[in-house]
């Protein structure tokens, strides 16, 4: 299956983009004739058949729609600091989201350690990622976002912090979310959410988890959130 991301698609005849028409024409070797699938990002899933393969401006009619294809009825966002090694946080947007994620948001947080990222470059793993694992919905990818600024805002469902200070014993997280909600996961950077802002945590609605006994490095830690959800919601 030759699958290409088309946000923009609209009617029955499309024409790829330079990037997506060379990798049709010159890598794949497509031909007029052949048939191609496309995604939007937003629930659509198209068979396609190319009636002019310009390598340049590669042309395809639609012959099938199939809307809302893969649709979950509950969301996962994830906000996550991301790690001094860019490469790790780049592995947890590529695996989740081909596990199935909704809504990434970096955040900025006291003991963060990488203050920014490249936006242009995470959508381009998360979109890679789409087209791998099949999915007709991309993910959303927020820019960096201030910790205190990200917990004052609006999140359906249910809100968690999974953190690693000690103190009262936290519930296990499959233990407390329950299946087909909505959820919003915090997960901090290397050094750990501050004390801080655990506490606006916790008066912002956010629950306290454990994600269980050892000690998970961050790209780990969202991992095993974002497989939780999905696989509660698969039981």
């Amino acid at each position: 299956m030759h699958l290409f991301y088309t946000p923009d698609i609209e009617g029955k005849r499309y024409t790829l983009d330079k990037t997506e028409s060379r990798h049709c024409v010159r890598v794949l070797r497509l031909k007029e004739g052949d048939k191609i699938q496309l995604i939007d990002g937003k629930g659509g899933f198209y068979t396609a058949e190319i009636i002019d393969g310009n390598q340049n401006s590669c042309t395809v009619e639609c012959i099938e729609t199939i809307k809302e294809y893969g649709k979950r009825d509950y969301k996962i966002e994830i906000g996550i600091a991301p790690t001094k090694n860019i490469d790790r946080i780049e592995w947890f947007m590529e695996k989740s989201t081909e596990i199935g994620m909704d809504v990434f948001t970096p955040l900025l947080c006291d003991h963060s350690e990488r203050k920014q990222v490249k936006h242009e470059r995470l959508e381009r793993i998360i979109t890679s990622a789409v087209k791998q694992s099949l999915k007709a919905y991309h993910p959303r990818l927020n820019e960096m976002t201030k910790f205190m600024d990200f917990i004052k805002a609006e999140h359906k469902g249910q809100k968690f912090i999974a953190h690693c200070e000690e103190g009262e014993e936290k519930n296990l997280f499959q233990d407390v979310y329950k299946a087909k909600s909505d959820v919003c996961i915090l997960i901090g950077p290397e050094g750990d959410f501050s004390p801080k802002e655990i506490k606006a945590a916790k008066e912002a609605g956010f629950q306290e988890i454990s994600l269980g006994n050892s000690r998970l490095r961050t790209e780990t830690a969202g991992l095993v959130a974002c497989h939780t959800v999905n696989l509660i919601n698969r039981s």
